[in-house]
């Protein structure tokens, strides 16, 4: 699937940017592999080797804007791809702190689709969003709060105390942009 993506691009060759973007989905798999053996009851959700993947993964997140950007290769593509493994990932490190925290915690997860799923009935929320340092700082924090319950060292009640503040600047952060989105749709020429 992560492949795939690099289709609108072809014939042009895959940058190193693209690289660590493919790295963290191949991480994603990795995390979701091991989320199966949690499940099961055959691997802890709080180990240090699985939070060494996670911080190793959501390490590829922070590296691979500043490469795009650096090595001139920054778009539209890329950025997809990238906005894609993040919600992978997330979806996958939701699902493994739900059993730390409790289910409610898969609903960091689940907001990226639950918006696109609302794309589809809403076509204001299928406009392009203005940046907003406050949305990268909360889409990037969602990963390493979900890491931070993972850690064994972590209490249970700050983990669930971690992973709540997470999940509530992702609803403040989801709503602002379905508010701004809708207003600019209603003030729109006709």
């Amino acid at each position: 699937m992560a492949a795939s993506t690099l289709r609108p691009r072809t014939p042009g060759a895959a940058t190193a940017a693209d690289a660590l973007t493919l790295l963290r989905h191949l991480g994603a798999g990795a995390l979701a592999a091991a989320t199966v053996l949690v499940l099961g009851g055959e691997l802890a959700a709080r180990s240090w080797p699985l939070a060494a993947l996670i911080a190793t993964t959501l390490a590829t997140d922070a590296l691979d804007g500043p490469v795009a950007r650096r090595t001139g290769s920054a778009g539209p593509i890329g950025a997809r791809i990238d906005m894609e493994a993040d919600a992978a990932l997330v979806m996958v490190l939701s699902v493994l702190a739900a059993t730390v925290v409790g289910p409610w915690a898969l609903a960091i997860g689940l907001m990226r689709y639950a918006f696109a799923a609302a794309s589809w009935m809403r076509p204001a929320l299928r406009e392009p969003l203005a940046f907003s340092q406050f949305r990268r700082l909360v889409g990037g924090g969602q990963g390493v709060a979900l890491l931070i319950a993972l850690v064994p060292v972590v209490p249970v009640p700050s983990a669930v105390a971690v992973v709540a503040l997470a999940l509530a600047l992702l609803v403040v952060s989801f709503g602002r942009d379905v508010i701004r989105l809708e207003r600019a749709q209603r003030s729109a020429p006709r």
